[in-house]
Formats: C-alpha cells, structure tokens, sequence
C-alpha cells in the first residue's frame, strides 16, 4: 500500500470517527446530568452505542494500516484483541476499557454513572487519535 493511500485511509476513517464521536456526544447532551449521573438511559445508551462504532471504524482502518486483511462480516470483539495483542498492547488495554464502559456499561446495561461513560470516551479519542492524519497533527 503507497503512502498516499495511506493517507486517504486516515484522512477519511479519522474524519468518520470523529463524525461518531462528536454526535455521541450531542447525543449525550440530551441525556441531561445530575451531579455524577446522567438522567436519561436512552440517550446514554445511543450515545455509547455511537462512541463504540467511531472506535471499530478507527480499529478497522488500523488494522487495514498494519497489513492486516479487514473480514466483510461482523467482527467479535476477539478479533480485534487477537490481533492488537500481537501489535499494540496498550492499544489492546484502551480497547477492553472502551469495550466495558461504552459497549457494556453504557449500550447494554444502560449506566448512568458519568465516570464510566467519560473514561470510555476518553479512551474512544485515543484510540481514534492512532488513526489521525499527520497533517492534522502537524496543524494543532
């Protein structure tokens, strides 16, 4: 793969995850908060379930990045840890943190405890920034 479709595989799989990530967080916003706890469970739930998405766009572009052939069909979340075990440990360890408080925490078991949901977060735009662009690096 050339560098210049490497490029283009950042620049349009950075931007689709960040689109998840900035509507998650709209999203979150309607959900209201009290204090540490957020009001509403529905909004919690679709905004975790959106943040969780933006994260496999940007695993599956960086998987595509590291040579890796990325399957058509669903992917577990084995698939992702069998392979980010062999690349990036610490790439692996952000993944089963936002898989628990995005994916089960928030989208599952519908939490409303904003400490879990922000680290979550947290860990989706670390995980994203991987993919980012180094012209967008070199611009902030």
């Amino acid at each position: 793969m050339s560098i210049e479709e490497q490029q283009l595989i950042k620049q349009q799989s950075y931007s689709e995850a960040m689109r998840y990530m900035e509507n998650a967080k709209e999203t979150l916003k309607k959900a209201g908060k009290d204090d540490q706890r957020y009001k509403d469970r529905k909004y919690v739930k679709t905004a975790c379930g959106t943040a969780y998405s933006g994260v496999l766009l940007a695993l599956d572009a960086y998987l595509l990045l590291k040579g890796i052939k990325i399957a058509k069909r669903r992917k577990s979340i084995e698939y992702y840890c069998e392979h980010l075990s062999k690349l990036d440990k610490k790439l692996l360890q952000r993944l089963n943190n936002a898989y628990e408080s995005l994916h089960l925490d928030g989208y599952y078991n519908g939490t409303l405890n904003a400490h879990i949901i922000k680290s979550g977060f947290d860990d989706a735009y670390k995980i994203i920034n991987y993919i980012k662009p180094e012209e967008i690096e070199n611009y902030i």
